[in-house]
């Protein structure tokens, strides 16, 4: 069972340990009350100093998104959301789930972090775990990935269950470009564009919940 779109070259390999890559929120103190005037009063002034006013609280900064590039990983990446649609037991919402499963693996492309895929990775999946050994690899020992961001132009199901029970969502995946970076800024290797490949998405819908069974490639 494989999935062709998905690239499983490992490249040059070096160290286990994980690096964590996590955004950094930026935050912003408030700004205190405007200094009083130097100036001097009217000698019929009120011998009380008047109230500073109100220290306005500088807003935090939303964290920005900033994907790898040469000079490092990405930062910031955000977190796949399930779509409320993409939990219910329709043409629609198997469709969507469908989408967001190649939204977490892009997301563990970008970050190294797998754990979500290793929610919903179907169950004994050969590619996916060549697909994680090449992610903890290249984010670990100060390495990066740039690039292979995955994005879906077309997912689509009839719907109808197949003899097994299960539904299957035939899925358009892009991938951009992917290069290997060490930890010293050089690039390792990088894989070219490759066409966009068809994908088969096996799901089952128990318990209120859409479950990855299968992943294949759509050959012809």
């Amino acid at each position: 069972m494989t999935s062709r779109n998905v690239r499983t070259s490992a490249g040059p390999r070096a160290g286990v340990v994980a690096l964590a890559v996590a955004g950094v929120f930026l935050l912003a103190g408030c700004s205190g009350g405007a200094p009083a005037d130097p100036g001097t009063g009217s000698p019929s002034a009120s011998g009380s100093a008047s109230p500073s006013p109100s220290a306005t609280p500088t807003p935090t900064p939303s964290a920005v998104y900033k994907p790898a590039d040469a000079s490092g990983p990405a930062q910031n990446v955000p977190v796949p959301v399930l779509p409320e649609v993409a939990k219910t037991e329709t043409k629609e919402g198997a469709e969507a789930y469908a989408k967001y499963w190649f939204s977490v693996l892009s997301y563990a492309y970008e970050t190294g972090n797998v754990d979500t895929f290793e929610q919903v990775e179907p169950p004994g999946c050969t590619a996916c775990v060549k697909v994680k050994e090449v992610i903890r690899n290249w984010h670990s020992e100060g390495r990066w990935l740039v690039g292979g961001k995955l994005t879906t132009p077309v997912a689509n199901t009839t719907f109808a269950k197949a003899q097994d029970g299960r539904y299957q969502v035939a899925v358009q995946v892009h991938q951009e470009p992917l290069s290997y970076m060490r930890a010293d800024g050089s690039v390792a290797r990088t894989d070219p564009q490759a066409p966009d490949q068809g994908n088969l998405l096996m799901l089952d819908y128990k318990d209120g919940t859409w479950l990855a069974s299968e992943l294949g490639s759509i050959v012809g």
